[in-house]
């Protein structure tokens, strides 16, 4: 399924694929004056060129390689002929998105994205009316970028910032430059932040100044658990703690969903499992 709609002059492109009618895991691309910023997921992608062939393309910029954001870049691609930009770290996988290796829940629910062939961003990302700040925003992903845009205020985030409480995290997520990815994002003008779920949010900085504390807070609790000696498997259980009633966190905080670690307070070490 896929709802587009009007913010100021940005198109949101909103999309997810449905399973029992029910729409699943919201994922969105935003058009403005030609570009498009993220391309979806795969199983959304033939909606998408439809949405597109109106609208027309430009350029594409990828905020980074995950399935949910590059899964019509090669409709897209063979359709207008132009070239995707993307950090230099994102264009192995898009050029062969194997790289990925998906497991079973990610191919059913996002599917599987083909091959496009992109090139390294610059600083700026310009068009006819707007220029925008590439900001390097790695920790959801390595090769993670953010768009800014100074006169407009608008912050495109991908999934730099994700709105909530974090239950998982990616395998390779680091959580500490995530962090840091938020504090540089909450020092810029931002009127209105566009998350890559779809979600639009009008003046965000106290949002994302939150987030980071929530994070750090988060980090110091669970490596205070560590200290006491507890494995992860307790960390993230409180029924498994001898003599613990409850919990200084959820189950699951800063557990990496695939890989069974859960982040340090000791910046780039992990509590593995």
């Amino acid at each position: 399924m896929i709802e587009v709609e009007r913010v100021e002059e940005v198109i949101k492109i909103r999309m997810a694929n449905r399973l029992f009618g029910r729409p699943l895991y919201y994922t969105a691309a935003y058009w403005v004056d030609g570009l498009l910023i993220d391309t979806g997921c795969p199983r959304t992608s033939q909606e998408l060129l439809s949405v597109i062939e109106e609208l027309g393309l430009e350029r594409i910029v990828n905020t980074h390689s995950l399935e949910d954001h590059i899964g019509g870049n090669a409709i897209l691609q063979e359709g207008f002929g132009m070239d995707i930009l993307a950090h230099p770290l994102a264009l192995p996988i898009l050029s062969d998105p194997k790289r990925l290796h998906l497991q079973l829940y990610r191919r059913l629910i996002w599917g599987s994205p083909a091959s496009s062939q992109g090139s390294p961003i610059g600083e700026v990302v310009t068009t006819g009316h707007y220029s925008f700040e590439i900001i390097y925003t790695p920790g959801h992903s390595e090769d993670h970028i953010s768009l800014y845009e100074p006169r407009q205020g608008w912050l495109f985030t991908g999934d730099a910032y994700i709105g909530g409480l974090d239950k998982a995290l990616q395998a390779d997520s680091d959580i500490y430059a995530i962090i840091s990815s938020l504090k540089r994002l909450s020092a810029l003008s931002t009127k209105r932040l566009f998350q890559g779920s779809g979600t639009v949010r009008d003046d965000p900085q106290e949002a994302i100044e939150k987030k980071a504390e929530y994070l750090e807070d988060l980090g110091e609790k669970v490596w205070q658990l560590h200290g006491q000696g507890l494995s992860p498997k307790e960390i993230r259980d409180p029924s498994l703690r001898p003599g613990t009633a409850h919990s200084l966190l959820d189950p699951g905080p800063l557990l990496g969903a695939q890989s069974g670690a859960l982040i340090s307070q000791d910046r780039g070490r992990r509590i593995v499992e």
